[in-house]
């Protein structure tokens, strides 16, 4: 009975242990940092103590001539065990001396390059050594026979720092005769500092053993409950069930679980912008967090599209920002895309899977397409996601249309891309990606079939208020598929209350906002603000995207515009919600306002044909239309018109090109989610000019302050920002640019991707804990 009731209150103490140790654990990167500081900082004065001691010698031996002396006395220093090596540099850069382990390849140049920084480590076959280079102070030589004339004082090798300019700082009878190189032994700080990590988490497991040994004899002696707990333990009941923890434990569990999310809020909280987001970073987080975890995204729309025509199959990227955004992330984590194949050469590339290696040419990841009937597209995609959710959520003075049969191909279409997901999953949990409005019901039904997934759900459009969500007559089903995510991702803070509010009122769920979590049916969602963003261009491409003269030039020309004049762009899908008739109507006031303009200002609206099978969109293209054709009829002069709309796709490097073309980009969306469209302009203008007119109601306002916000629905007001915008001075516009350039910049779709997958990673780790938890109190 004893030896059961000692096991029984250790399986208490087991937690409480391996926190401790956790934290250890946590605490040894930054003990091996300060470490590898002080050894570094050691070897530096170790180093200058010996380059001291040697100095006399080495300057009398080369104005001797004499530099055999230097071999024994080299050889004798480089007895010391943490010296590797010993090289000594002539000004000009040549190797003159040096013991038998230097290496050969090593060069003088090369030397005082890795001296120069901040961490001189050096990679050698023997193990790394620290680089260390001294200057060597002697007199002038007194006759041109000396071993240095003066003609080794002109620069020599480019790694080398010109030596004319070290004459001049030292005093006339000195001079810099020689460089002093020495290779420091680094073998013994990796061993200090594994015997200082060992000793640390010893030290701490002792330490925190006899902090939770003392802590349960005092609470077992000072509080009842804990012997009412002690008895049950006696009779051989279990501490704490899975399922059913103890009533006396039940406060201290959720404590634990209070501060747990207390010190995760924080975390997030900390990542600020420190490093720069890359590909290569992002690949780092994948390796480390989520080692040998499959990533999987799920989206409507593929990123690559097969068409076939005359000169037979091409390749096409879809004009979207989901694609715009998601496509580099896939490229970085090397997964699977599952994606509807919409194409008309999509079947005749892939293989017996369904799955064809994109991007062409490079085929860095996997795109598996599901089929889809003309029928079920019609009731999922253009029906229930484009007639419904898409204006209920958007709020755009549309009215959504629920149709019973648009509903059940809805639900049929998510089960059948839960399904790939499952026939694609290598595991029992994989990160899974799924994106936007056309899968709501699908987190639910991958959780259902892999229960240990990581699902992560992030929703590109906004979210209303709790009434307007309320039209949807399958409000309940909706938030039940997307609560079976891990983490359901948003792009303001404003769309998550919205969200969780409407949680609130239609769903039986345990909010605890201070945390951002809803609990539903025994599963605890994160719901998080995650601003998407677009990838960086590199310099490479920004070259082959032709100087902003070029671009200015092709663009009047094929445009037939005069070279003087303004030229203001807008870039959209044709949609309803982008604003594209409030910023027609903008300019036509702005031409009646400032009559001097006419002839001087062009408008360009390129708005890709979208979703033509819908009398909406039908309805609204046709709208625009008869808008532009009326504005142009009224000034038109001489051949010049305001307003050119461009109704057919552009590839993206014709896209980049009109941005670097243009003087003012206008994004006048009514409700949009985030809008790339405006970062996409930033990230063009590497020439810190260019003017930004912004919508206040797109989610990237909350970024991007330095544009000019207006409201597009106040003609006169978006009216005078234009007119702002075209007389806005140099100075103003590189002063805003160079701002909105460093916010894009740094908040990067690699960012957006990293936070959510982050989060994945630690809430994996938390996961994977307990449930070995779980397994050894079930032992």
């Amino acid at each position: 009975m004893r030896l059961r009731t000692l096991r029984l209150q250790l399986r208490f103490l087991l937690p409480l242990f391996i926190v401790l140790v956790v934290a250890a654990y946590l605490a040894v990167p930054l003990l091996d940092k300060v470490t590898l500081r002080w050894f570094s900082r050691d070897l530096n004065s170790r180093g200058l103590l010996v380059a001291n001691a040697l100095s006399d010698s080495i300057a009398e031996a080369l104005a001797a001539g004499r530099l055999s002396r230097l071999q024994t006395l080299f050889d004798r220093a480089a007895q010391d065990e943490r010296l590797v090596a010993i090289g000594l540099c002539s000004p000009d850069g040549r190797l003159i001396q040096s013991t038998d382990r230097f290496p050969a390849d090593l060069s003088c140049a090369r030397s005082l390059e890795v001296a120069h920084k901040p961490d001189p480590r050096l990679a050698l076959s023997g193990g790394a050594v620290h680089v260390g280079v001294h200057d060597v102070l002697g007199h002038r030589p007194a006759a041109p026979a000396a071993l240095l004339s003066l003609d080794d004082w002109a620069p020599g090798d480019a790694g080398v720092e010109g030596n004319k300019s070290a004459v001049a700082e030292t005093p006339a009878s000195q001079m810099l005769v020689a460089r002093l190189v020495l290779l420091h032994d680094l073998s013994f700080i990796d061993r200090r500092s594994e015997d200082s990590r060992n000793y640390l988490i010893g030290l701490i497991a002792i330490l925190g053993l006899v902090m939770a040994v003392i802590t349960m004899v005092v609470a077992q002696l000072s509080w009842r409950g804990w012997l009412s707990g002690a008895r049950a333990l006696m009779r051989g009941e279990g501490l704490v069930s899975p399922l059913m923890p103890a009533p006396e434990l039940a406060p201290f569990a959720a404590d634990l679980r209070a501060r747990l999310r207390d010190m995760e809020d924080e975390y997030r909280r900390a990542q600020g912008p420190d490093a720069e987001w890359t590909a290569d970073r992002l690949r780092t987080l994948l390796s480390t967090q989520l080692s040998g975890d499959q990533v999987i995204v799920v989206s409507n729309r593929e990123p690559y599209i097969h068409e076939r025509t005359a000169d037979g199959i091409i390749v096409k990227r879809p004009a979207s920002g989901l694609v715009t955004a998601v496509e580099p992330v896939m490229r970085a984590c090397s997964g699977t895309w599952i994606a509807h194949g919409s194409g008309t050469a999509d079947r005749e590339v892939v293989d017996g899977r369904d799955r064809v290696r994109v991007p062409p040419g490079h085929e860095e990841y996997w795109l598996r397409r599901v089929w889809l009937t003309a029928e079920e597209e019609k009731g999922y995609y253009y029906g229930f996601a484009n007639e419904g959710l898409w204006p209920l959520c958007h709020v755009a003075h549309v009215r959504p249309v629920f149709r019973e049969s648009d509903w059940e191909a809805y639900r049929a279409v998510n089960q059948r891309f839960a399904d790939a997901v499952v026939a694609e999953a290598t595991g029992d949990d994989p990160v899974v990606l799924v994106q936007d409005y056309h899968f709501a019901l699908l987190p639910a039904m991958i959780r259902e079939k892999l229960p240990e997934a990581t699902i992560l759900t992030f929703w590109h459009i906004p979210w209303p208020n709790p009434e307007s969500f309320g039209i949807c007559p399958w409000r309940r089903e909706l938030l039940q598929g997307m609560l079976g995510s891990t983490i359901l991702g948003f792009h303001t803070r404003f769309h998550c209350k919205n969200f969780t509010e409407t949680v609130d009122r239609y769903l039986e769920a345990r909010i605890e906002h201070e945390h951002s979590t809803i609990a539903y049916r025994e599963k605890e969602t994160l719901v998080e603000s995650y601003p998407i963003s677009i990838e960086w261009p590199a310099p490479e491409q920004v070259e082959r995207w032709g100087s902003i003269a070029q671009c200015r030039e092709r663009v009047t020309a094929r445009l037939g515009l005069p070279e003087d004049m303004c030229l203001a762009v807008g870039v959209d899908r044709f949609d309803y919600t982008k604003g594209i008739l409030e910023r027609l109507n903008a300019v036509e006031r702005l031409l009646e306002k400032r009559p001097h303009l006419i002839g001087r200002f062009v408008f360009v609206q390129v708005a890709a044909p979208t979703r033509n099978s819908l009398d909406e969109y039908r309805n609204f293209q046709e709208h625009v239309q008869r808008v532009t054709d009326r504005i142009n009829l009224r000034f038109e002069r001489d051949g010049w018109r305001p307003v050119h709309l461009l109704a057919h796709h552009h590839e993206p490097h014709a896209v980049m090109e009109l941005f670097r073309a243009a003087d003012i980009c206008v994004v006048t969306s009514l409700h949009d989610g985030m809008n790339l469209v405006c970062k996409e302009f930033v990230a063009a203008r590497d020439d810190l000019q260019g003017v930004l007119v912004l919508s206040r109601f797109a989610g990237a306002v909350r970024e991007l302050p330095e544009a000019l916000i207006v409201n597009p629905y106040h003609v006169e007001e978006t009216a005078d920002a234009l007119y702002s915008a075209a007389t806005m001075p140099p100075g103003e516009q590189r002063e805003r640019m160079a701002s909105l350039r460093s916010t894009v910049h740094e908040y990067n779709v690699f960012r957006w991707a990293g936070r959510m997958l982050a989060d994945a990673g630690r809430g994996r780790l938390r996961n994977r804990i307990e449930a070995r938890v779980r397994r050894y109190r079930a032992d």
